[in-house]
């Protein structure tokens, strides 16, 4: 795991060795184990380095092809690299190190682009063909790992975070108008946009090849297809094949040469990844973020999971470690959250940031239970279900109206007065539609529409949730691993009927119920109706007190504190019309906003961590 940045000159004059070291100095807390430096004619790649695999020498980076053609810098880890590596062995390929690195590098030697279909893991890569004079960006299938472009007349600079392209100039970013108006209405960016102006990302499962005189062309290699089989097995055959992709997903991803802890939430996800790998490493280090729930009411009294993880841990025989927050954490970590993270997106991810630097004091790889919930239907509350079939646009309209996770459309132009002339063109309607274009399957029974949003809350939500687990992790030296995400486990989770996730699934709220946007809480409800194969399959493993639980979202419980205990706060941060976040928001439009919080009228924690989010990023 690691930190990669890079310039090319469109003219062909060197990269400023001083320009280049800025831009790895920036992303020196996601490499402390050491740096490295390519140059060739216009080109600069830089690297920093986090040692997980082969610690020796032999592993740094840039690394450079026995030919000199081609020569790579990378972060991320391919699972099976072994498979790979003895391939390329028999093809006559020599290996001067143990790492997976190496053989990415030869890999592409040997069959170029089409090498990003055989890698099994997690990546962002950059990788310079000196004979073509052509420089490719990769990023692996799903987006775990980020990586930032920014393309101006004279030349492309990239780097694994925003920072390291702005410190190839020594510059502050600037705020893109169009990006907070997406991300106000979604809590998140579905495009490639960042609230950087300038600076995109590239996308996952994408490939961005640009010459040396500066022509670019990107190419989709992969993206998820959520479909109903046609000829279903028999369930059990599903259960059986399901547990077995389970174990061998857990044990590819426990390749490393350091030492491999594990989240434990107290929930299904985390608790298979626990429940495996335990297995193979006795006395695995398990790490769980509780709360402080005494001035907590309503739902948020049960956003606590200390107790299921502790019945766990003392079951699965780990070591485990605990970190309990309260309001005062919250307040006091903000800036730092914003500050690695470097723009908002899904969730408030304080909690995030404060159990990753827990786990990074006892180990340096930590697994995750990322990605249960969009692959095997976590969220039935979520999906859009109907009695017939309707016309693809109205399933859009529907949906795009119950994703408004901040503002609906009238409120985010009041909301928006200050710039409303500079962003009135944005349709976010035509950017929620776009996410679709590559999925439009039939719509014919209620099971097409939950695939439909499950392929939704993969391509954005999903991936909104890895981009900010990474930021966050890596700032602690962490690297986090997904091992739900494995290419077969995924495979097999887009062609599971939904029928196996979701059972009874006329239950729940439905998403066309006319509730008023700011009273709609259907975000944070439960049900027992999802994931259903995957809690019947873990049941062998895991107690029913675990695998009949009640599903909820991961939550801390910001509603109260923004009502009480850090109401002050948010006053000092959003009361002042002379602040700097009123540049872009209208200052009469947030009071009234928080106040609604404030009265208890609406539930708006999401929109005040996003405004207060807004405040820190544009004070920092």
């Amino acid at each position: 795991m690691c930190g990669i940045a890079g310039v090319l000159n469109f003219d062909g004059s060197p990269v400023d060795p001083r320009a280049l070291k800025r831009m790895t100095d920036a992303l020196a807390h996601r490499g402390p184990d050491g740096e490295g430096w390519f140059h060739d004619k216009g080109l600069g790649l830089g690297h920093r380095r986090l040692a997980i695999i082969d610690l020796s020498e032999a592993g740094r980076q840039p690394m450079i092809t026995e030919d000199g053609r081609y020569a790579l810098i990378y972060n991320g880890e391919i699972y099976n690299f072994r498979e790979i590596r003895r391939e390329l062995k028999e093809l006559g390929y020599n290996f001067r190190s143990n790492t997976d690195s190496e053989v990415l590098l030869n890999s592409w030697a040997e069959w170029g682009r089409d090498s990003l279909r055989k890698f099994n893991g997690m990546f962002a890569f950059a990788m310079w063909d000196s004979k073509e004079q052509v420089l490719h960006l990769a990023r692996d299938r799903y987006g775990i790992k980020p990586l930032y472009v920014r393309k101006l007349a004279d030349r492309l600079s990239f780097a694994s975070e925003q920072r390291g392209i702005l410190a190839e100039r020594g510059e502050r970013g600037e705020i893109d108008a169009e990006g907070l108006l997406e991300y106000f209405t979604f809590q998140n960016i579905f495009t490639d946009r960042t609230l950087t102006t300038g600076i995109r990302m590239v996308p996952a499962g994408t490939v961005m090849s640009i010459t040396s005189a500066g022509r670019s062309c990107c190419w989709r290699y992969w993206d998820y297809h959520f479909i109903e089989p046609s000829k279903p097995v028999d369930e059990m055959e599903y259960r059986e094949e399901l547990d077995r992709l389970l174990h061998q997903a857990v044990e590819r991803q426990l390749v490393s040469d350091v030492e491999i802890g594990s989240y434990l939430s107290g929930g299904i996800d985390s608790g298979t990844i626990t429940a495996i790998g335990s297995k193979s490493l006795p006395r695995l280090k398990t790490f769980t973020c509780g709360f402080d729930l005494s001035s907590a009411s309503g739902r948020e009294l049960d956003f606590d999971e200390r107790v299921a993880a502790e019945a766990m841990s003392a079951l699965f025989k780990t070591e485990h470690y605990e970190i309990v927050l309260n309001s005062s954490d919250m307040e006091h970590c903000l800036d730092d959250v914003v500050r690695q993270i470097e723009e908002p997106r899904v969730g408030q991810s304080y909690p995030n940031f404060l159990v990753a630097r827990l786990a990074s004091k006892f180990v340096k790889v930590v697994l995750s239970g990322a990605g249960g919930d969009e692959l095997f239907g976590g969220y039935p509350w979520r999906y859009y279900r109907a009695d017939a079939s309707s016309h693809f646009e109205t399933f859009i309209d529907e949906y795009y109206g119950y994703w408004h996770r901040l503002v609906g459309n009238q409120q985010l132009r009041r909301l928006f007065a200050p710039i409303w002339p500079q962003v009135s063109h944005v349709w976010t309607r035509d950017i929620f539609r776009d996410v679709f274009l590559q999925h439009e399957n039939k719509l014919e029974t209620r099971e097409d529409y939950v695939n439909h949003c499950l392929y939704f809350e993969a391509r954005t939500f999903l991936h909104g949730l890895l981009v900010v687990e990474d930021k966050l992790s890596m700032a602690h030296g962490l690297e986090t691993r997904v091992p739900l995400l494995d290419n077969d486990l995924v495979d097999f989770a887009m062609t599971c009927p939904i029928s196996l996730k979701v059972r009874n699934l006329d239950a729940g709220i439905r998403v066309d119920e006319n509730l008023p946007g700011n009273k709609r809480e259907a975000y944070f409800a439960k049900s027992q109706e999802g994931k259903s194969i995957l809690r019947e399959v873990m049941s062998r493993n895991i107690p029913e007190t675990i695998t009949k639980a009640e599903k909820q979202g991961f939550s801390s419980p910001d509603a109260s504190w923004f009502r009480g205990e850090s109401s002050n706060f948010v006053q000092r941060r959003l009361a002042d019309p002379e602040s700097s976040v009123y540049e872009f928001l209208d200052f009469r439009e947030v009071q009234l906003l928080l106040d609604e919080h404030q009265s208890g009228r609406a539930n708006r924690r999401l929109l005040v961590w996003s405004m207060l989010s807004l405040d820190s990023l544009l004070s920092q």
